[in-house]
């Protein structure tokens, strides 16, 4: 049963605390649950109410924060009475004006039975992206076990532990496609970002260490800053470490195509069967720009294009686009 606006107390009816309180919460928008199956419709619908209801919605939540609330006598409960609209607000204003989330991810294997992974994504305040899950980190996850099976065969034996197997994560972020990493192919994996980023990192990777454990996987995490000999003294210092390299949408800034490629060069082993897995989503002239460089890079290190595809994904960075998804270009790089 919808609801409808006229029901709710209306602040000209002078109703209390409890009763506008509890109306409120009837409007709290939960953050949507993403399936493969999900169009990117409903994952935006899930924020934002229909749009005959959302101008009623954004008009009754306006009335609590603009009114003094004179009639309710402690003033801690008028303070959460403005809290929780402003709340409610900032839910119907996007990703970008969220406040903190917390999100199920399912994912499912033709190996294992069904899991999901839980990822805490703080505000975002100014330009930290990493705090956000990216629609192209669950498109790359999903996608797991098909690479395991096809483009690393040789490397992987998908449904058997491959406790010896060394795994990067470049750029984690949240840590959806690192964690799924782990769990998926049953290996050890590292998951690494900025500093500022790592306090959520490791997060979400205790929340969910139990569940990639109890499905074969292990989890480690440390601070990696591309570039920085000076940074990544310690942990990072030995090079070419890895045998396999993920990165997902790593591709936003003019300066990214250099230090990914770099730091996969880095990273990577050097023998012939190490790989890097690289996805990038195609949102607009300028990523596509970023990627020609990178391959330009990574052809000059000697990282070259083994295969490449597109994916089709949904994200909920942008809430005005009317396209169903965002096109994500993806590689598998070796050494020459």
């Amino acid at each position: 049963m919808s609801i409808s606006i006229e029901d709710f107390p209306q602040i000209w009816q002078k109703p209390s605390a409890e009763e506008l309180l509890a109306s409120l919460k009837k409007l709290q928008v939960e953050p949507p649950i993403w399936s493969p199956k999900t169009s990117r419709k409903i994952i935006i619908e899930t924020y934002q109410n229909a749009a005959r209801f959302r101008l009623e919605v954004a008009a009754y939540l306006s009335s609590i924060v603009s009114s003094s609330l004179g009639w309710i006598q402690d003033d801690d409960e008028k303070e959460a009475l403005w809290d929780e609209a402003s709340r409610r607000i900032s839910e119907r204003c996007g990703r970008a004006g969220m406040g903190e989330i917390t999100r199920r991810w399912p994912l499912e294997t033709q190996a294992s039975s069904p899991f999901e992974l839980i990822i805490r994504e703080p505000p975002i305040i100014g330009d930290c992206l990493g705090l956000k899950t990216w629609g192209s980190s669950f498109l790359l996850a999903q996608s797991l076990d098909k690479i395991a099976e096809k483009s690393l065969f040789h490397l992987l034996q998908l449904g058997h532990p491959n406790p010896f197997l060394d795994v990067l994560e470049l750029g984690s972020g949240t840590g959806l496609l690192g964690m799924a990493a782990a769990a998926i192919w049953q290996t050890n994996v590292v998951l690494t970002d900025l500093p500022s980023i790592m306090p959520n990192l490791d997060f979400n990777i205790e929340k969910n260490r139990s569940t990639i454990e109890i499905l074969g996987g292990g989890v480690e995490s440390g601070a990696l800053t591309w570039g920085s000999e000076e940074d990544n003294a310690g942990q990072f210092s030995e090079k070419n470490q890895f045998k396999i390299v993920l990165a997902a949408d790593s591709l936003y800034d003019d300066d990214h195509p250099e230090l990914l490629s770099s730091a996969i060069d880095d990273h990577l082993m050097t023998d012939k069967d190490a790989r890097a897995v690289v996805m990038v989503p195609q949102r607009d002239l300028v990523t596509k720009k970023l990627v020609v460089k990178f391959l330009s890079l990574m052809a000059s290190s000697n990282l070259v294009v083994i295969e490449e595809h597109t994916l089709v994904g949904q994200d909920d960075w942008d809430d005005d686009r009317e396209d169903s998804g965002v096109e994500c270009w993806w590689a598998v790089f070796g050494r020459q």
